[in-house]
C-alpha cells in the first residue's frame, strides 16, 4: 500500500504570506467557579451614582406599588365573602403576571422619562493609538452574505479610521461543503495590512463551548495584542464611527469593561420580520432607555455589537461548566449574560449606551424561526438558576439572570392563569352553589364584583401597551425622528397594525413557549443550529406541522368557552382567535413577497428605508455587487467541497497552508475511524469521482481538516 507521506508538502512558516492569521499573542484565560468572592468596585470616571440610584428606587416604587394595588383589587374581584380552591391559585398566579407586567411598565415608564429629559450629559471620549479588534464568528452561514457586510465596514473604516481596527472572522463551521465555500468567500478579503485594516480568517477544528469557546479561543491565542474587542454576530452591521466612539469611550473610562450598543433591526423583509423591525424602531429606544438608567455600570451583555476589554475579559470571563447534563448542566449556553455578571464580579464597569446610533443587526424572518430560536435562548435562561443565588454577584446582575428565566416561565404562568380561569368557568357551570353552607339565615351568594374586574382588566391593558404607547409618543414629538416612519398619520397606523398583529402572534408565542419550557423540563437538550437568515418562506406542510397543536388548543378553548356562554366566549378571543389563526398567521409571517405588501403600502416603515445611514447603503452596494458577480455560480451550488479543493489548485494549498502539521495530529489516528476510512479511500480510488462516491460526510470532514490526508489528495488535484 501507498504511504500517505510519500511526497510531503512543505508547510509554510509563520511569514508565510499564504497564512490566514497573525503572530500568536497568548493570554491566560482561567474557567472560574460559580461561587467566588466579589472584588472590589473600580470606580468609574463619568459615575452617575446618585442618578442610578433614584432610577433604582422609581422601578421598585412603581412595581411595587402597583402590584399591591393589582393583588387588594383581584382579591375583592373574586369574592366579597371570602376565596377558597382554586380562586386562591388564580389570585396567586394573577399576581406573579401582574407583577411581572408592572416590573415592565416601570421601565418603559422611566425610559419615557430618559428620552424626553433635556439635561443628558454626552458621554466622555478619548483617542486611541491601540488597534482594536473586530471579531465576527461564523457558524454555518451564508458566507456571501457576511463578505458583503465585511466589505462594507472596511471600506468605511479605510475612508474614516485606517490603521485602527483588525478583522478576525472566527470560524465555527462544521460542515464540509459550508467550510469551502467560507474559504472561496473570504479568501480574497483577508490581507495582513496593518496600516490600514487587515482581515484575518480562522476555523476551529473543536467547536467546544460554542461561541462562547470561539471568543474565548481568540482571545487565548490572539488577545494579547489588542487593548479592546468589538464582538459581532454573522448579521451585525455596524459604522466606522460607531466603532470609533465605542473605542475612545472604553479608552477614556480605564476601569470599564465592556459597553453594549443598542443593535437596530435592518433589512427585514418578510411581515414577521418588519413587525420586529418597528417595535425595534419605535418602542425599543423607550425600554432601552429605562433599563440602561437602573443598570447604571452593571448593565448586561447581549452576546454581540459590543466592545469589551480584552484583558479583563481574559482576567474575568473564563465560564465555569456547571454540574450535571444538558439542559441545565454543561457548557453556558447563554454565555453572554455570564460574562457581563463576572466582569462585573471582578470589580469592572458593565454599560449600555443607548445613544451610538449605525449599529445593527437582523431579525429572524418568520414565527417558526423565532420559535426555533427561542428553544435555545430559554435553555440557556434556565441554567443560569445555577448562579442567581451564588456567591460575589451585584444585585443588579442577579435581577438580570431572574428577568431571562421570567421572560420564559411567564409563558407557564399564563397559560396557567388561563387554564385556572377556564377551571373557574366550568365550576361556576356545573357546581351548584352551596347558599347555606354556614349556619345562618342569611345564604351566602358566590358574588364576582364584575365593575372592579373591568377596571383592573383595563388597567392591565394599559400597563401591556403603555411602551407602545410611549414609543409612538416620543416619535410623535420627535418631528424628525416621526417623519423616518412616514409622518404621523402612517406613524400612528403602524403602530395600530403592529398591535393587532402582535396581539395575534402573542397566544402563539405563549403556548409555543410553554411547550419549549416542559420540553427543557423534560431534560432535552436543544443541540446548536444555525440561526435561519433567508426569507423565511415555509410551506403550509411545514407551519401545518410545527402549529397544530396551537391550533387544536384554539379550537378547544374556544369551543369550550362557547359553552359555557357566549360572555367567556368573547372574552377569551384575544386568545383563541390568535391559535385558531396560527396556521395562516405562520404561514403568512415569513417570505418576502408577502411581507413587501406591507411594505409597498407603508406602514410598519422604519426611518433607514427611507433615508439609509451611508453603511447600510454600502451593504447593499456589496451585497448587488456579489449577486451579480456570483448569480453564475448558483448552479454549483451542490458541488461537493473536495470537487471544490481539486479543481481550484490556488484554493488547495492556500486551505492546507491553514492545516496544523501532522506530528499534531498523527496521535489522533489510532482512534479516528473515520481518518482511517478516509485514508484507505483516498489510497484506493484513482479519480476524484470515484472518491466522492463512498465518502460519508464526517470523513469528507477528517480529510478537510487533517493535513495528511489532505497531502495525499494532491494526486487528485494534479489529474484536475
Amino acid at each position: 500500500m501507498t504511504s500517505l507521506h510519500s511526497n510531503p508538502i512543505q508547510k509554510p512558516t509563520s511569514s508565510d504570506p499564504m497564512l490566514a492569521l497573525p503572530k500568536e499573542s497568548p493570554l491566560v484565560m482561567p474557567r472560574h467557579e460559580v461561587n467566588e468572592a466579589r472584588q472590589p468596585r473600580k470606580k468609574l470616571q463619568q459615575s452617575a451614582n446618585l442618578t442610578t440610584l433614584l432610577a433604582r428606587l422609581f422601578v421598585a416604587f412603581v412595581t411595587i406599588t402597583l402590584s399591591w394595588y393589582g393583588a387588594s383589587e383581584m382579591y375583592l374581584v373574586l369574592s366579597t365573602n371570602g376565596i377558597a380552591g382554586l380562586q386562591w391559585l388564580f389570585l396567586v398566579l394573577f399576581c406573579i403576571n401582574f407583577t411581572w407586567i408592572s416590573f415592565a411598565f416601570s421601565q418603559a415608564s422611566l425610559g419615557l422619562v430618559s428620552q424626553l429629559w433635556p439635561f443628558v450629559r454626552p458621554r466622555k471620549e478619548q483617542d486611541s493609538d491601540t488597534v482594536t479588534a473586530i471579531l465576527l464568528p461564523v457558524y454555518n452561514e451564508d458566507p456571501l452574505r457576511i463578505r458583503a457586510s465585511i466589505q462594507a465596514m472596511h471600506e468605511d473604516i479605510l475612508d474614516k479610521a485606517a490603521g485602527k481596527f483588525a478583522f478576525f472572522i472566527l470560524s465555527d463551521t462544521n460542515k464540509a461543503d459550508a467550510w469551502i465555500a467560507e474559504e472561496q468567500a473570504f479568501k480574497p478579503l483577508l490581507n495582513n495590512d496593518s496600516s490600514a485594516c487587515p482581515i484575518y480568517y480562522r476555523r476551529r477544528h473543536n467547536n467546544k463551548e460554542r461561541k462562547a469557546g470561539n471568543i474565548a479561543d481568540w482571545v487565548t491565542r490572539f488577545g494579547g495584542d489588542y487593548e479592546s474587542m468589538i464582538v459581532l454576530d454573522a448579521d451585525s452591521l455596524m459604522s466606522a464611527d460607531c466603532l470609533l466612539s465605542l473605542t475612545r469611550r472604553m479608552n477614556a473610562e480605564p476601569n470599564l469593561g465592556l459597553i453594549q450598543t443598542l443593535p437596530t433591526l435592518i433589512r427585514a423583509n418578510t411581515l414577521y420580520g418588519r413587525i420586529q423591525q418597528f417595535a425595534n424602531h419605535c418602542f425599543g429606544p423607550i425600554y432601552a432607555s429605562g433599563l440602561a438608567a437602573w443598570h447604571g455600570d452593571a448593565s448586561n451583555f447581549w452576546g454581540h455589537n459590543a466592545i469589551i476589554r480584552t484583558k479583563a475579559f481574559a482576567q474575568a470571563s473564563g465560564l465555569p461548566i456547571l454540574k450535571g447534563k444538558a439542559p441545565f448542566g454543561g457548557h453556558v449556553m447563554s454565555h453572554d449574560f455570564m460574562e457581563a455578571a463576572l466582569l462585573r464580579r471582578a470589580g469592572w464597569g458593565v454599560r449600555f449606551d443607548t445613544d451610538l446610533s449605525a449599529s445593527y443587526e437582523e431579525a429572524p424572518p418568520s414565527l417558526i424561526d423565532v420559535i426555533v430560536r427561542d428553544r435555545r435562548w430559554c435553555q440557556g435562561n434556565f441554567q443560569h438558576k445555577a448562579f442567581v443565588f451564588a456567591k460575589g454577584f451585584h444585585f443588579a446582575t442577579r435581577l438580570h439572570l431572574i428577568s431571562g428565566i421570567m421572560s420564559y416561565l411567564s409563558a407557564i404562568f399564563w397559560f396557567m392563569l388561563i387554564a385556572v380561569g377556564f377551571a373557574l368557568a366550568v365550576q361556576a357551570h356545573v357546581v351548584r352553589p352551596e347558599y347555606f353552607s354556614n349556619l345562618s339565615l342569611f345564604p351566602t351568594w358566590p358574588v364576582f364584583d364584575f365593575e372592579k374586574a373591568r377596571s383592573l382588566f383595563v388597567l392591565s391593558m394599559f400597563l401591556v401597551l403603555a411602551p407602545k404607547l410611549y414609543g409612538w409618543f416620543a416619535a410623535l414629538v420627535n418631528v424628525r425622528r416621526g417623519m423616518g416612519f412616514g409622518g404621523p398619520i402612517l406613524l400612528t397606523l403602524s403602530t395600530l397594525m403592529e398591535t393587532l398583529l402582535s396581539a395575534l402572534y402573542a397566544p402563539i408565542l405563549m403556548f409555543s413557549q410553554f411547550q419549549v419550557v416542559y420540553d427543557i423540563f423534560r431534560g432535552r437538550d436543544s443541540g446548536w443550529s444555525a440561526q435561519s437568515r433567508d426569507d423565511g418562506a415555509n410551506s403550509w406542510k411545514v407551519v401545518g406541522r410545527a402549529h397544530c397543536s396551537h391550533t387544536a388548543l384554539g379550537f378547544a378553548l374556544a369551543g369550550g368557552a362557547l359553552f359555557l356562554g357566549p360572555e367567556l366566549f368573547y372574552w377569551s378571543l384575544p386568545i383563541t382567535f390568535g391559535l385558531m389563526l396560527s396556521i395562516p398567521l405562520s404561514w403568512l409571517s415569513g417570505g418576502q413577497h408577502r411581507g413587501n405588501v406591507i411594505h409597498r403600502l407603508g406602514f410598519l416603515r422604519s426611518p433607514e428605508e427611507k433615508r439609509s445611514q451611508p453603511i447600510i447603503m454600502l451593504l447593499n452596494k456589496h451585497n448587488n455587487a456579489l449577486k451579480t458577480r456570483y448569480s453564475k455560480e448558483e448552479s454549483k451550488k451542490d458541488i461537493p467541497s473536495l470537487m471544490r479543493l481539486t479543481t481550484d489548485p490556488d484554493l488547495f494549498y492556500w486551505h492546507l497552508a491553514q492545516l496544523p502539521d501532522e506530528q499534531s495530529d498523527a496521535p489522533q489516528k489510532e482512534f479516528s475511524r473515520t481518518w482511517i476510512c478516509a485514508e484507505w479511500q483516498i489510497l484506493n480510488n484513482h479519480d476524484i469521482q470515484g472518491l466522492l462516491n463512498h465518502l460519508q460526510e464526517d470523513e469528507c470532514l477528517s480529510i478537510l481538516k487533517h493535513r495528511a490526508l489532505l497531502e495525499a489528495m494532491e494526486k487528485f488535484v494534479t489529474k484536475a
